[in-house]
């Protein structure tokens, strides 16, 4: 009924576990183990005891109704009994506990010794934890020793090395061509030397004043060496039919002679700067004077005056032309200057020109001289600053005092010409040859030319603008009655005028100028004025459209050969060309066709107001008109192309007329067929003498001529 405790085996594993969770062994020992013995086992008992009671026991009682008390007694016998029989079994382990006590106490003795030896490794441990962090701050002293001691020897070595003057240097310095390799190469390192020295005297550094006065007596012996050098090649540019760009060109090679003379040496740098200047300024100025005399010696000797002007009469001047092929009103081949080709092609040489007895015009001329300009300006320039280290306003003063000797004579010759000149031609193309040979410039970003291109223009446009002014008003003022017979062919003075347009149009389409353009649309009105004024010298209003007719034609002609399309001279003479062309087919159908056309046009009238009714009277009228017709229209239409055909010198524009004229007429004819096919006009016998609109236009391209 009661669970059995086991044997003292069971006691002992109990209790060994008890000694084992307590934690604290080294603190028991067996005469407390003896002591409470008893008092340990009944509380085992009673523990046990107890918690089966609170389970089986007490519920197995419950359900069965016994009496507790007796229930009660009966359990505590048993205890007793279990008490009795525990008792004995743990005398009969006493042995065991014993050795148990003794093995506790020997293993006490066994972790003692450990905890001793753990404590001696751990103040180890500490010990040498403090020699490393010992050794790591003196490795660390012993770093910035000798980083320290490594920047001193550099220095040191540095400032030794600079100090020391080497037999080489003052070997090559004094006794070696400047042209060498060796003396540039030593040169650099003298002016480091140099630097150095200057530098120590500064921090007042000892050292300085054993090497200063063999740095100094080097330095004076470099200056004496390369003054003399630099100084003998500026004065071989003086030598006659020298090129000085090849000596131009040794200079740059050796473009550190004149830094070390500006860092070491300023009075003897200002020396050989202004004898340069003043070389190169003498040279310059004597090459482009000859140069643009002898230049002179080949130009046209016939030139424009005050009277070749477009207005002026033709009886007025005899030769007009300044040579076989051009004009002063005509652009020719002289457009051609502004081709890339002939632009930046080889300047003129006025001997070999003078030999083949060539001429040329002012421009060819103009654009040689100043090509040669732009040539050794811009050579110039880009000398200065590399050679004498110049930029900016520097670069350019340095430029001005060299060059504008020479630019000044240019700008007083050119004043000169232009004060005299009446070919306007020619002024134009020289403002369109700067204003390229500006772009040149700034393409090749050098700026040295830049105000003497506007100073040229400054003297160029006012010029060019008051010709054309002067050729406005000589327009304006033209008498026609004095300009002889009259004749419907083109007139000079409209001729002239395409010439010059279509010149001034198609050079200004490059870079287009509004002063310009307003100055042509002047021209231009003042020619359609005069143009006007001349045909209302004619007697009849046919002489006039075709005199009116032939100028405009000629005019298109010419200005299209140039001018684009679309431009606005064009444009406007095309207008007019197309307005006076209808109203003169309209003038010469009128004279065999006139009562036809009248008739046509009365009727039309009359049909959109559905008042035809009203010529039904006019039978006789009407038969006159087709019989008329039937037997003269062939006739008529041969005789009319052929006098359109001598009217005008232009004879495609003569072909364009006839057609024009002749498609009119078949219009004319097909609203005459249509008047006469209304009922009104239906009972007329007259209508089947009518000839077949179809069989008309056939026989009518037979009349169109072509050229």
């Amino acid at each position: 009924m009661f669970p059995s405790w086991g044997g003292g085996n069971e006691f002992q594993r109990r209790g060994a576990e008890r000694l084992n969770t307590d934690g604290d062994i080294a603190n028991l020992n067996l005469g407390e183990l003896d002591i409470t013995t008893d008092e340990f086992i009944l509380d085992e008992v009673d523990i046990h005891i107890q918690a089966n009671l609170e389970d089986d026991l007490v519920k197995e009682a419950l359900k069965t109704g016994v009496d507790l008390r007796q229930y009660s007694k009966q359990v505590e016998s048993e205890l007793q009994r279990i008490e009795q029989a525990s008792i004995k079994d743990y005398i009969k382990e006493s042995q065991n506990i014993a050795l148990l006590h003794n093995q506790i106490t020997a293993c006490d003795s066994i972790l003692e010794r450990m905890e001793g030896m753990l404590s001696g490794f751990q103040s180890d441990l500490s010990s040498i934890s403090s020699e490393i962090q010992t050794l790591q701050q003196q490795s660390v002293s012993m770093n910035v020793r000798l980083k320290n001691r490594q920047a001193v020897r550099s220095h040191l070595s540095q400032l030794v090395d600079e100090l020391v003057v080497p037999g080489v240097m003052i070997s090559t310095i004094l006794d070696s061509p400047v042209t060498e390799q060796e003396f540039l190469e030593q040169l650099h390192e003298l002016n480091n030397k140099i630097n150095f020295a200057k530098e120590l005297s500064f921090r007042e550094t000892l050292a300085c004043s054993d090497i200063q006065d063999i740095v100094d007596r080097l330095k004076l012996k470099a200056v004496s060496k390369i003054r003399e050098f630099i100084l003998q090649k500026i004065y071989s540019f003086r030598k006659p039919m020298t090129n000085y760009q090849i000596p131009q060109n040794t200079l740059l090679k050796y473009r550190f002679f004149y830094q070390f003379l500006l860092a070491n040496e300023r009075t003897v740098a200002k020396e050989i700067r202004d004898e340069y200047v003043d070389t190169m300024s003498k040279i310059y100025y004597s090459y482009f004077k000859s140069y643009s005399s002898r230049l002179l010696k080949v130009q046209y000797e016939e030139v424009a005056d005050k009277d070749d002007l477009m207005g002026v009469e033709d009886t007025a001047k005899k030769n007009i032309l300044l040579n076989s092929r051009n004009t002063i009103f005509t652009l020719g081949q002289r457009g051609g200057i502004l081709s890339p080709a002939e632009l930046e092609g080889p300047i003129l040489v006025p001997h070999t020109a003078q030999r083949g007895d060539s001429r040329y015009p002012y421009e060819t001329l103009f654009r040689s001289q100043h090509y040669a300009l732009l040539d050794n300006g811009c050579r110039e320039y880009l000398f200065l600053s590399d050679f004498f280290m110049v930029t900016g306003n520097s670069a350019l003063d340095l430029f001005n005092s060299i060059m504008g000797k020479t630019l000044s004579m240019f700008l007083k010759s050119m004043s000169t010409y232009v004060s005299d000149c009446y070919d306007s031609i020619a002024v134009f193309l020289c403002i369109h040859i700067i204003l390229r040979f500006r772009a040149i410039t700034a393409k090749r970003t050098i700026p040295a030319l830049d105000k003497y291109w506007e100073a040229v223009l400054e003297l160029l446009w006012p010029r060019f603008e008051l010709i054309l002014e002067m050729n406005i008003h000589s327009i304006r003022n033209t008498d026609p009655q004095k300009l002889g017979v009259l004749d419907t062919r083109p007139h000079y003075i409209t001729r002239r005028y395409a010439e010059f347009s279509s010149a001034i149009v198609s050079i200004n389409q490059t870079f287009p100028n509004e002063r310009t353009h307003a100055l042509l649309g002047q021209l231009q009105v003042e020619v359609e004025n005069f143009v006007l004024k001349m045909a209302a010298e004619f007697p009849s209003r046919r002489d006039q459209l075709i005199f009116l007719i032939n100028n405009y034609d000629m005019l298109l002609s010419v200005l299209m050969e140039r001018a684009a399309d679309d431009s606005k001279e064009v444009e406007g003479f095309q207008q007019l060309l197309l307005a006076r062309t209808q109203e003169f087919i309209e003038e010469i159908l009128s004279p065999p066709f006139g009562g036809m056309i009248a008739f046509v046009k009365e009727a039309e009238a009359l049909m959109e107001k559905g008042q035809l009714d009203r010529l039904k009277n006019e039978e006789a009228r009407i038969t006159q008109l087709v019989r008329g017709f039937s037997s003269t229209w062939k006739q008529s239409v041969e005789s009319m192309s052929q006098d359109v055909m001598r009217s005008f010198t232009n004879f495609k524009n003569g072909t364009s007329i006839i057609q024009g004229a002749l498609t009119q007429l078949i219009q004319y004819y097909h609203g005459f067929h249509k008047v006469l096919n209304q009922p009104t006009f239906r009972s007329l016998a007259v209508r089947s003498e009518l000839i077949n609109l179809h069989h008309l236009m056939v026989e009518v391209k037979k009349h169109k001529p072509n050229f």
